[in-house]
């Protein structure tokens, strides 16, 4: 059960419509439209055996719970057959709570920043934020208590003047992030990059600020991404 398995593996599997990988793992929300009915499914998730050493983030809410999956070893930082077998286990605990898994509501954000010296850059952060580094990828860095948007550092090889040297990558489910590329381009935005699509489009605000909406494992393998998308 612990084999390395891919965000396009995890959809096409039975048992996980109310899921989607995003970029830091598996995810789902559960409206259980009141927080006792949100801290029953809590409860029950946390009686769950096997969960030594690989529980699940819980976050409940006053009308649903959150959950996330991912698989943290020090080489690895992803999704496992062990998430997989979980997932299915918590959703089949939400059916029979009565509490619906409502896919399209899931989304993580992360942030990133260009750099000319990656080494010098990070540690500044890392010791700001109190983060680590995601594992086999010293470029990111993460909140190991699974609460805050995960930092990722992109190489730059020269100064880019008027520009940006900070953007918020939001990462969406696959089968949502087409409307959420077209709510933010009518909501006054521009598209900036869609060559990288469907894995990530590159937009900006009206006063040119950019950011990324990114998805990976959607039903076509060449739709995911196995890295955070980058700005054009």
């Amino acid at each position: 059960m612990s084999e390395r398995i891919t965000a396009t593996e995890f959809h096409a599997a039975a048992g996980v419509a109310d899921w989607r990988v995003l970029g830091e793992g598996a995810g789902a929300w559960f409206r259980a439209g009141s927080f006792a009915a949100g801290a029953r499914l809590a409860a029950a998730i946390g009686e769950l055996p096997g969960l030594d050493g690989h529980a699940p983030d819980v976050d409940l809410r006053r009308d649903g719970v959150a959950v996330r999956l991912v698989t943290r070893t020090a080489e690895h930082y992803g999704l496992t057959g062990r998430d997989l077998d979980l997932a299915r286990r918590i959703s089949v605990l939400a059916r029979d709570l009565g509490v619906p898994g409502d896919p399209a509501a899931v989304q993580s954000v992360q942030i990133s920043v260009d750099a000319l010296d990656l080494p010098a850059v990070t540690p500044f952060w890392r010791a700001l934020l109190g983060y680590e580094h995601r594992a086999g990828s010293p470029e990111d860095l993460v909140d190991g208590r699974g609460r805050g948007p995960a930092f990722w550092f992109q190489q730059m090889d020269a100064p880019r003047p008027q520009r940006n040297r900070m953007h918020v990558d939001v990462w969406v489910p696959y089968d949502r992030a087409e409307a959420r590329v077209a709510a933010a381009v009518a909501a006054g935005g521009r598209l900036v990059d869609d060559s990288h699509a469907p894995s990530f489009w590159v937009l900006a605000d009206p006063e040119g600020n950019e950011a990324c909406v990114g998805a990976v494992g959607g039903p076509d393998p060449a739709a995911g991404v196995s890295a955070p998308p980058t700005t054009a």
